[in-house]
């Protein structure tokens, strides 16, 4: 097994970490904002298998990052359940939602969703004839429970109130949501696989609205339940979690679920992350997207931390959250640089 990325999964401490970053395919960088362009809006973007290959490719070119993620959205499978999905500039996604037993019913059989979805899986079979040899192929989904908050409120909100709100007054209709979800992300992960993904992972952007007894039953449930089935039915593939700003429950994650690395978000340090979350294996992380715009000093100096507190054990580095749109490019260059040249030892 030569891929660090695919090193680093399988337990290995390796001298220098893979680096790849959330959302290296955007709009921080004018190659893709010239090839959206061209797609004329987001959406046709992420059907067109050709050209959502050429924006997943283009920081591998630019940077020569160790993995490559596919370029699409996490709203797509809600989409290929039948949902309406639009994009309103400057503003973000729209849905039509779920909010009766009726609306529930009247989803898409989650055998259907390969129907809308199968430009996505000829997006990852491009990119896997393309990627340089080297470089790790990283599938993705949402998790049900964020997927289900922009289900059941139409759009991204600040606090996931209506899906709490729906959780407290219809929990069987809430809790059907998320089944049809966790039983269609492995759907739509397996189909990535078949066409070429090597790694799969999937974001939790919302798990830290989750507490307590919640936070087991509808983030780390549903993760266990994605990862055991992808892994019955894919012998050794790796999988990623990410339930950002889990805090105190990124500790056990790894056990918990049976993920093969913790993603962890930079509202933790990455001294914390080191002594108790990458003791159970992996861990993905952690630099705060912001050194990203701001660069300078503080952006090497905060990158040779994050590697140095995770260098007794397994990691890929990464950012605690997507890049900015906002971010430079240049930045991005010399986080690398930073990355590839810490004598960690």
């Amino acid at each position: 097994m030569t891929k660090t990325i695919l090193r680093a999964l399988a337990g290995e401490t390796l001298p220098t970490p893979p680096i790849w970053m959330m959302r290296q395919a955007g709009r921080y960088l004018p190659e893709y904002r010239a090839t959206r362009a061209q797609a004329g809006d987001f959406l046709s973007l992420c059907y067109n298998p050709e050209l959502a290959a050429e924006v997943t490719l283009q920081p591998i070119r630019r940077y020569g990052f160790d993995a490559a993620i596919l370029f699409a959205d996490i709203l797509l499978l809600p989409q290929a359940l039948g949902l309406d999905l639009w994009f309103v500039t400057g503003e973000g996604p729209r849905l039509s939602t779920i909010q009766t037993d009726a609306d529930l019913a009247a989803l898409k059989p989650v055998g259907a969703i390969h129907d809308t979805l199968n430009p996505v899986y000829e997006t990852v079979k491009i990119l896997s004839r393309e990627l340089p040899s080297e470089t790790t192929l990283i599938g993705f989904a949402g998790a049900p429970w964020t997927v289900a908050t922009y289900m059941i409120a139409g759009r991204g909100t600040k606090d996931q109130g209506p899906a709490h709100a729906l959780k407290a007054e219809n929990r069987k209709l809430f809790e059907g949501t998320l089944d049809v979800l966790t039983q269609g992300t492995i759907e739509y992960l397996s189909k990535q696989v078949e066409a070429g993904a090597e790694v799969v992972k999937l974001f939790d952007s919302w798990a830290g609205s989750l507490e307590g007894d919640d936070f087991r039953k509808y983030a780390l449930e549903p993760a266990r339940i994605i990862t055991q089935e992808m892994k019955a039915r894919f012998p050794g593939l790796p999988v990623i979690a990410f339930p950002r700003q889990a805090g105190e429950g990124y500790i056990g994650f790894h056990q918990a679920t049976g993920a093969d690395c913790v993603a962890v978000d930079d509202s933790v340090t990455p001294e914390w992350a080191a002594e108790h979350v990458q003791v159970a294996g992996c861990v993905q992380g952690n630099l705060a997207s912001s050194h990203m715009v701001t660069g300078g000093d503080a952006l090497v100096r905060e990158t040779q931390r994050v590697v140095k507190a995770f260098s007794k054990g397994p990691h890929i580095f990464n950012l605690g959250h997507g890049i900015t749109p906002d971010a430079d490019p240049e930045n991005v260059q010399l986080m690398i640089d930073t990355v590839r040249s810490t004598v960690t030892a």
